[in-house]
């Protein structure tokens, strides 16, 4: 979005909520910075700046609204659908690979120099990666103060902060408050009960249409991984720092999350990773709109407004999952999945707490596992023994932050990996908005349901129209089948 004063002026004196996230609007005469939806009254023209990022107003000297908490909103669209490295770079700084791994690490992951990545970075922005790294460890350290009991030493560290004094001079700076006063003006609110477990809301820009996403996971869900049970989604994580767990119930205005963590240096990777998973940062009414224009879609859009597209958490897992799925359905690829899941062998899980979510397997581990723990044809194991072995090496990357056309290619040069599997990964693992799976035979059956064109060809040239939200149409295809 252009930072176009009237059209943000106006955004802001409505209240508008579809666009938090999207920017952030400065007082200078109060010294605070709110997300467009503040419920405060609308401030003077003259005393009103507009910013790009949370990073960029607290670089301003700005403190965050205690009234709309800014950094709470869901984040902007754009770093779900842009491809260039501005995009990429926004999503490998949620997932944490500044905490990580410093600048050095994201500008080596994304190919550039240090100081062409904080030249792109500052100009879009308005701040650079370390600022905006400093912006998402305020939040997290925020989370962690309001929802544990965790002394303030061991927050700072976990929250990705160098030190205690680094910690309290960025939150004083950030939120106007000491760290301290932070936890008792949680008043009611209640912590957690159990070490590692965090509770917090996950928002979302209106409609959400949730029992799309209920359906669609549950349909998938395997043993020890992911269960769909009582309007909650449950599944096991895989972090840097160690494994997870995490249940996500849909509500009214956001979706409330409860995090189990062996490390709580994991908090913001999580959190950006659930995100990514029920694509909680979509704008559905630009989605919804394109999609409407099309009369054949137009009633099911109606019906079903804010369908979201299933993304991942994992890039290898929906890796696997893409491989044993080719050319067969969807409960026989769960029976497959399942007998693969009985021979893995994870040591980070606690025999004693066998009701916890394990979490998919790794790449190790898969190129460890028999024959026999396969249950398919040579060929596909074959396949998912070359798959596992590129990315354990490194020689492929299926992180947000990926060039999506270069791992496209990638994948396509791996033997067994045709285009179908690869643009299902792309849609699904890498988040790619405009896909259209056209040669999916239950993508066919939709359009043919739909009244639309079911063949290859013609079905590819109709979906022009849908640009560039395709990979959204695919979803309401599979609906409509």
């Amino acid at each position: 979005m252009e930072m176009d004063f009237e059209r943000c002026y106006r955004a802001v004196d409505s209240r508008d909520q579809r666009f938090d996230g999207w920017f952030y609007t400065g007082v200078t005469s109060t010294g605070i910075y709110c997300r467009p939806s503040c419920p405060a009254i609308t401030p003077k023209r003259q005393n009103v700046r507009f910013f790009p990022s949370a990073a960029a107003a607290q670089g301003a000297g700005l403190r965050a609204c205690r009234r709309c908490r800014p950094d709470a909103a869901p984040g902007s669209p754009q770093w779900d659908i842009r491809a260039d490295v501005v995009g990429r770079a926004m999503r490998l700084i949620a997932d944490g690979v500044v905490d990580r791994a410093g600048v050095p690490g994201l500008a080596s992951r994304l190919g550039y120099t240090e100081r062409h990545l904080h030249r792109m970075l500052s100009a879009e922005m308005g701040a650079g990666p370390l600022a905006l790294a400093r912006a998402q460890r305020a939040q997290t350290a925020r989370i962690l103060i309001e929802t544990t009991d965790l002394g303030m030493a061991e927050i700072a560290f976990a929250a990705g902060f160098g030190s205690v004094r680094q910690f309290n001079d960025t939150l004083r700076e950030v939120y106007a408050s000491a760290p301290s006063d932070l936890r008792t003006a949680r008043g009611r609110q209640q912590a957690a009960t159990g070490a590692g477990t965090i509770t917090l809301r996950l928002a979302y820009r209106p409609p959400f249409h949730a029992q799309a996403l209920l359906d669609f996971l549950a349909v998938r869900a395997l043993p020890g991984v992911d269960e769909v049970r009582d309007g909650t989604y449950r599944r096991g994580l895989r972090l840097p720092h160690g494994i997870g767990e995490v249940a996500l119930t849909p509500a009214d205005g956001h979706v409330a999350a409860t995090l189990r963590l062996t490390d709580l240096r994991d908090l913001a990777p999580a959190v950006a990773r659930c995100r990514r998973l029920l694509d909680l940062d979509a704008d559905p009414t630009a989605i919804d709109a394109t999609l409407a224009a099309d009369p054949a879609l137009a009633r099911a859009v109606a019906a079903e407004p804010g369908v979201r597209l299933p993304r991942a958490v994992d890039g290898f897992e929906m890796a696997v999952r893409a491989v044993v799925g080719q050319q067969i359905s969807v409960t026989a690829a769960q029976k497959t999945l399942t007998r693969l899941l009985t021979h893995q062998v994870d040591h980070e899980v606690d025999e004693a707490d066998g009701d916890r979510m394990r979490g998919f397997l790794s790449a190790e581990e898969l190129l460890g596992l028999p024959d026999s723990g396969f249950g398919m044809p040579s060929a596909r194991r074959e396949t998912l023994r070359g798959l596992a072995r590129v990315v354990a090496d490194g020689a492929l990357d299926l992180a947000p932050g990926v060039d999506r056309e270069e791992a496209v290619r990638q994948l396509v040069a791996l033997p067994g990996i045709g285009p179908w599997t690869a643009n299902y990964l792309a849609m699904r693992a890498l988040g790619d908005p405009d896909i259209l799976l056209s040669t999916d035979l239950a993508v066919r059956r939709g359009a043919a349901a739909l009244g639309l064109p079911d063949t290859q060809k013609t079905l590819d040239g109709y979906a022009e129209r849908w640009r560039p939200w395709r990979s959204y149409a695919t979803i309401r295809l599979w609906r409509a089948a």
